[in-house]
């Protein structure tokens, strides 16, 4: 064999090793249709989860009173201190729980990884390592039962209903397949399990509520029903829409024949998120989006932390993996839209 057929050889593994289907967390279709024909054969009732359901009913209801003091009554301390929150509590889901440790599409610093994980409690979404395990679960069985917000099951069920009932048995027996051995030995996320219901009841509400009434006067029945119970709510809804209305209204730029759509909506309330037919074609991306930049804040987070040393490894995919996806199950019209 000739130097340059090596040469050859090389850069095509190169290449393929860009392609949708080499990167981690890709859907197997033979595995998806084997998994929909077992599906059938599974006895299954839904079951409610009563507790959950009086849960989120209280949550809603406290946040309704919130969004009223937001608007009417908070000082603008308050509702900027609100706002931060949402963003940085949102940046603890995207680039922590869902770029870094779900899809491993870059790598971090101990000093950046234990700021994520502080920034993820603010968020309240269940520890880092069962967050994943949910997402993996969701990229590699996408709309079979094995998927916790499976999106055949309806718009309900994949923004929060799968919340609200027992999880399908194909969700358990798929998920505990998984290799989670990366996050179960990360000595970050190890504390956080440990230290969890603490770490969240002070991050996502005693400190939200503390430091407006410490700071600038706020009474602590504001502080709590705006900084802490509404933006809570509100972070969940927007994590939510990734499941549910990123499936459902959108266009199709990258891939045709799956159900996650690009949605300017929802890029813009989960702080960047919301390419998401871009991101189940090239799930190990860090970017998750040809989004710009005005739009992708959490890639701005990213980059920045990149640029201070704090972040190295970030997967992309090539333009030319991307083109040639984009010509042969793609639309070029639609993607111009995914470029703004």
């Amino acid at each position: 064999m000739t130097v340059k057929t090596r040469s050859n050889i090389a850069k095509k593994v190169e290449k393929d090793a860009d392609a949708p289907e080499a990167q981690y967390l890709a859907v197997n279709p033979d595995e998806i249709t084997k998994l929909q024909e077992e599906s059938k054969k599974i006895p299954y009732k839904m079951e409610i989860v009563w507790r959950n359901v009086a849960l989120f009913a209280a949550l809603h209801f406290g946040a309704a009173i919130g969004l009223y003091q937001l608007i009417f009554e908070a000082k603008w301390a308050t509702v900027l201190f609100t706002f931060l929150l949402y963003v940085f509590g949102g940046f603890g889901i995207t680039a922590g729980a869902h770029r870094l440790w779900s899809h491993k599409s870059y790598k971090a610093t101990t000093p950046m990884r234990i700021f994520l994980m502080l920034l993820n409690n603010i968020a309240l979404q269940n520890d880092v390592i069962e967050w994943a395990r949910d997402h993996r679960c969701h990229h590699k069985w996408t709309d079979t039962d094995a998927d916790p917000h499976n999106t055949t099951r309806g718009f309900f069920f994949a923004h929060m209903g799968w919340l609200l009932v027992r999880k399908h048995p194909q969700v358990k027996e798929q998920g505990a397949k998984l290799d989670m051995s990366d996050l179960l030995n990360d000595p970050v996320l190890v504390f956080q399990r440990k230290h969890y219901f603490p770490l969240v009841i002070l991050s996502c509400f005693v400190l939200p509520t503390i430091i407006p009434v410490y700071f600038w006067g706020e009474t602590a029945f504001i502080a709590f029903y705006t900084a802490a119970t509404f933006r809570y709510c509100f972070t969940l809804h927007a994590t939510w829409c990734i499941n549910s209305a990123a499936h459902y209204f959108g266009w199709k730029p990258y891939d045709h024949s799956v159900s996650p759509v690009e949605n300017v909506f929802t890029t813009i309330a989960a702080v960047g998120e919301g390419g998401h037919n871009f991101h189940h074609t090239f799930p190990q991306d860090y970017r998750t989006s040809e989004y710009s930049l005005k739009y992708n804040w959490t890639r701005v987070l990213i980059d920045t932390a990149a640029a201070l040393g704090l972040v190295y490894d970030r997967k992309t995919v090539s333009d030319e993996i991307i083109n040639r996806q984009v010509a042969n199950h793609g639309c070029e019209v639609s993607r111009e839209k995914s470029m703004m």
